[in-house]
């Protein structure tokens, strides 16, 4: 396979300084310029699938910090529909936002989402979920579609295959298949120019064929690097050794991207073992179950303790909900609210919602800001004694994982 090489007119919209490097772990902290503004790595980013994030405006989604965020191709393509994003000129202008959009390349749905589904050499065939009719999503189709969205990182069409799959053979030709599908993504590209392809790598747990895929990737010399496939039902310790892999190949002057990670562990873990951005639905959906994300743990606030709890949702937080209700902007939310409403009113979802998109990107935030002070591990170690107190409790794959990167959480600073 032959990589392709960019064109002076294809220079990428995206612009990478990396400012500090953890002088123990391989943590990082950078500045990631996009055609909407900068952003701060590591990062969070939020996934408003459908033009939207759940019971938020794209103001109080900003209210947030958050300057970067996802869309799913897949449902966009479906609904609104290509036709509709071209007439009004991308998603941006179509919710309202002013800040970046990052796109997946809707692979991932059309395994995870359809029972029949058929991926061969020249795409994924399905049957809509609309009307049953039959479709094609091509590498081509893939990046005409996000073109037409306008997000200012776009996502190459991958072969995804379930990390846990006994089938080395469907792994590899999967592994060797995105490879060949990024080729196509990249001579399909109709904006290199103001959108920025990232490839994905795939490999599922095969170190070597991990490697492997890295190294065919990297030759084609995309913006970002993505590493996919994760999330998906695999031991931590197994996610925590693909990742460190294939960063320890990686170059330090792009964004590396971690798809479908969001737990708070894993990111300040895979911030340690050197990734930099990371995506998942989990703050959101979880809050619409009436659950708040603290830095001691979760707090499920439908229980009945927390009826006459008229302290905020997590003691000196910063987001809106939790600051006094006298502070400009602030509304001064009580636990005892949200558990008088988690089970009647969708506003209790709506509140905890930006309180945990605000607590994702806050940590990411607190992460950086340690990079930067060159003082990441006692920063994980505060972490990991905020969140489980009992050093007995510290996960065994996150102590493996960060001794491995020359950290022990369990020693004291």
């Amino acid at each position: 396979m032959t990589p392709k090489t960019p064109s002076p007119a294809s220079k990428p919209a995206l612009k990478f300084e990396l400012l500090a490097k953890c002088s123990t772990t391989r943590a990082r902290a950078s500045n990631l310029t996009l055609p909407h503004g900068p952003v701060p790595l590591p990062i969070f980013m939020p996934v408003a699938t459908q033009a939207s994030l759940k019971g938020l405006t794209p103001a109080q989604l900003e209210a947030t910090t958050c300057r970067l965020c996802l869309n799913n191709t897949y449902h966009l393509g479906l609904r609104p529909g290509q036709p509709v994003l071209d007439a009004v000129g991308g998603a941006h202008a179509f919710q309202g936002w002013n800040h970046n959009l990052l796109t997946d390349s809707g692979g991932f749905q059309m395994v995870s989402l359809l029972k029949l589904a058929n991926i061969t050499e020249e795409g994924v065939r399905f049957l809509s979920p609309h009307d049953g009719s039959p479709m094609l999503l091509t590498p081509e189709h893939s990046i005409n579609l996000q073109n037409s969205i306008g997000s200012d990182i776009i996502m190459q069409l991958d072969d995804v295959l379930v990390t846990t799959s006994p089938d080395k053979e469907r792994m590899r030709e999967a592994m060797l298949r995105s490879v060949r599908w990024l080729d196509r993504c990249m001579a399909a590209h109709a904006r290199p120019h103001d959108q920025n392809l990232f490839c994905i790598i795939q490999g599922g747990l095969d170190l070597d064929m991990r490697r492997e895929c890295t190294v065919a990737m990297l030759e084609r010399d995309t913006p970002g690097i993505a590493i996919g496939g994760l999330s998906g039902g695999e031991a931590k310790a197994d996610y925590c050794a693909v990742v460190k892999a294939v960063t320890e190949l990686l170059p330090e002057g792009k964004p590396r991207y971690v798809m479908g990670i969001g737990y708070p562990e894993d990111l300040v873990v895979s911030v340690a073992l050197g990734a930099d951005m990371f995506d998942c639905v989990w703050p959101t959906r979880t809050a619409r179950f009436g659950n708040a994300v603290t830095r001691r743990g979760v707090l499920n606030l439908k229980q009945a303790r927390y009826a006459d709890d008229f302290g905020p949702i997590e003691d000196g937080c910063g987001c809106v909900c939790c600051r006094p209700a006298g502070e400009e902007g602030a509304l001064g939310v009580t636990r005892a609210l949200v558990h008088h409403n988690s089970a009647k009113e969708t506003a209790a979802a709506h509140l905890l919602t930006m309180h945990n998109v605000w607590y994702q990107l806050n940590l990411m935030r607190e992460a950086r800001e340690a990079i930067v002070g060159d003082r990441y591990p006692a920063f994980l170690r505060r972490f990991f004694r905020d969140l489980h107190g009992d050093k007995e409790r510290y996960p065994a794959w996150a102590v493996e994982a960060l001794r491995g990167v020359g950290v022990d959480i369990i020693q004291d600073d």
